[in-house]
């Protein structure tokens, strides 16, 4: 039996398949010789041309490509006039891309280089920035908060009149409440673990160590609670004793902190112990 002709709409839609697969392969070919030129450039020994494209690349925002040439680039203009700003925007391109602990390596490196180059100040604000933006929180480990305080602590002495010092400060405080805040939870955990003893002592120890703790209303606050709560599970020949205690911390705190939240709580507890 003779092949019936194909209809028109199955010729439409194998022609449209075709189509498509033509387009797609376009693309693909598209791409990969994209891929070729970049991967042909990074391995050019022409300054010009990459130098060029370094900048082109960064000023797109594509700087994890712009930091893989300003890195290649780095053997090409090494002693010449162009040297520290590859270095630099290698460093830029790499802190632009979001990877502080390469960025504040090169920039490390490049303050060691061109201590003297325009970019050097703005290299070592961003270096402190990266430092910054390493530390952990609070309940992690703080070894690289202590590192970036010094950073900043050195940048500000050796800037004065920097128009990055409201950054600096702000980065600064925020630190140092973290490593605040640390201090005081460390000590706040035998609160919760209802070691009232070792809770009143280590609270005051966080104070002796630092009486500007931004927590201090709270770690006073504690204080008093911990010796409270560790006079009234106490034996009864104890207890007057260990009130006082109480009264001792509780009048430190009023006397310190009048009109806090938590006034009215440790007034009630006072009263209590007036009653007894």
């Amino acid at each position: 039996m003779p092949l019936q002709p194909a209809s028109a709409e199955l010729i439409v839609t194998e022609m449209k398949l075709h189509s498509g697969i033509f387009a797609a392969a376009v693309i693909l070919a598209a791409l990969a010789s994209c891929k070729s030129q970049y991967d042909a450039l990074l391995e050019s020994n022409d300054n010009e041309t990459k130098y060029k494209a370094a900048f082109e690349y960064f000023n797109a925002g594509k700087y994890k490509k712009a930091a893989d040439l300003f890195e290649s680039l780095g053997v090409l203009t090494n002693g010449t006039a162009r040297d520290d700003t590859v270095q630099f925007y290698w460093a830029l391109s790499n802190y632009r891309y979001n990877d502080y602990y390469t960025a504040e390596t090169n920039f490390s490196n490049f303050l060691a280089k061109f201590p003297r180059s325009p970019f050097a100040e703005n290299a070592e604000f961003l270096r402190v920035d990266c430092l910054y933006k390493q530390t952990y929180r609070y309940e992690l480990d703080q070894t690289p908060t202590y590192r970036a305080l010094t950073a900043i602590s050195e940048y500000k002495i050796n800037h004065p009149g920097t128009i990055h010092a409201a950054a600096c400060n702000r980065m600064e405080g925020e630190l140092n409440e973290r490593l605040d805040r640390k201090a005081f939870e460390n000590a706040k955990i035998y609160y919760t673990m209802e070691d009232y003893q070792a809770a009143r002592v280590a609270l005051k120890n966080v104070l002796k160590d630092d009486a500007d703790n931004v927590y201090r209303e709270d770690i006073l606050y504690y204080s008093a609670m911990a010796s409270y709560r560790y006079a009234a599970k106490s034996v009864p020949e104890k207890k007057k004793e260990r009130f006082l205690q109480f009264e001792d911390d509780y009048l430190n705190f009023i006397g310190e902190y009048p009109d806090s939240h938590y006034r009215k709580e440790l007034d009630s507890l006072h009263d209590k112990v007036k009653e007894k």
